[in-house]
């Protein structure tokens, strides 16, 4: 148990290194720390989580490589105008798979039929929200990017809205601590990701690189700390009618 708290400390001491290192624009050395991070907290998922998603488990791997993918890039090769960046495209494959582990953790833990019954407006509602948004988000980067990036980016910018959605829905449903830490896990991985776009595509401000790694180490506190817990929704009044007269 000493081991775990020490490991646990460290790591929330990386986090802050992290985010200072992004903000003052050490961005090798951050990539080096977030890196580190994500290695350390999956060991410690890994070893100290009792009961342990293999969905989530495979997240935080692929995830971990992505960023390792991204701090591999800056020793390769100088990538040249009208090259392929393929650590740009490989890393960003990675977390889209990621998210989508995330998404199928969630999806599978719920009875879709019941869910699409009682929540319909809600979901058709989220759904219209998420094209305008990725829509309006992608669109500023269309200047900056060439068409193969720009659908990477327009992929990667949908399948991180339908997370949120399917979070939301999920706590809707649930009204549990669990889906509430992993709803607040994915807003923050949302506001991470838009500040991230901003910062590289479309604003030079250095603060902008201090919020969005905040956002990002945040999102993945807020994560493992849902994977340490258990469900305990639905809500009643998302049960069938003949089990709310049996209870």
């Amino acid at each position: 148990m000493l081991a775990n708290r020490i490991i646990k400390v460290g790591l929330l001491l990386l986090g802050g290194v992290f985010i200072v290192l992004q903000g003052l624009k050490f961005e090798l050395e951050g990539a080096a720390v977030s890196a580190l991070m994500l290695v350390v907290l999956t060991f410690i998922y890994c070893r100290w989580t009792e009961i342990r998603s293999r969905l989530f488990f495979w997240f935080l791997v692929t995830f971990t490589i992505a960023h390792l993918l991204s701090y591999s890039a800056w020793y390769g090769p100088m990538i040249e105008k009208g090259e392929i960046d393929y650590y740009y495209y490989g890393a960003n494959i990675l977390y889209i798979i990621s998210y989508i582990f995330l998404i199928a953790k969630i999806t599978t833990s719920l009875k879709l039929k019941k869910v699409f019954k009682e929540l319909t407006i809600p979901i058709i509602i989220l759904f219209l929200l998420d094209v305008f948004c990725v829509v309006l988000v992608t669109d500023t980067t269309k200047s900056a990017l060439s068409i193969y990036e720009y659908t990477l980016e327009f992929v990667y910018n949908a399948i991180v809205m339908a997370l949120l959605s399917v979070a939301l829905i999920d706590y809707m449903y649930r009204n549990d601590n669990k889906s509430m830490m992993f709803l607040l896990g994915s807003i923050c991985i949302v506001f991470s990701e838009i500040i991230q776009l901003a910062y590289y595509y479309i604003l030079d401000d250095r603060s902008l690189g201090f919020i969005y790694s905040f956002f990002l180490v945040i999102a993945f506190l807020f994560f493992y700390l849902q994977s340490q817990l258990q469900y305990t929704g639905p809500e009643p009044a998302y049960m069938d009618i003949d089990e709310k007269l049996e209870a």
